[in-house]
């Protein structure tokens, strides 16, 4: 998994949990943040590896987003690990 896979793949679980109000608001809580400091913050390593760490925390999420994107969970592990550097 390179940086920039790593990053486009963090990007679009991002762009997966903004259209999911419910997960993004659940997110938020759990990360401390606000919706102003994650759009702030979307393009950094740090954030996009924790969007993705959420993921990973939750199968039902983790597989909706896989199938969407028709990746397979593996890429999103990876993906976290090399983003959480």
């Amino acid at each position: 998994m390179t940086q920039s896979g790593a990053e486009t793949l963090g990007l679009k679980a991002l762009t997966f949990l903004a259209g999911s109000p419910e997960a993004l608001d659940r997110f938020l809580t759990l990360s401390g943040t606000d919706a102003e400091s994650l759009r702030q913050r979307a393009g950094e390593a740090e954030c996009l590896a924790a969007v993705l760490e959420f993921l990973l925390t939750n199968e039902e999420l983790l597989t909706r987003y896989c199938e969407d994107e028709g990746v397979n969970p593996r890429a999103v592990h990876l993906a976290a690990a090399r983003l959480g550097r």
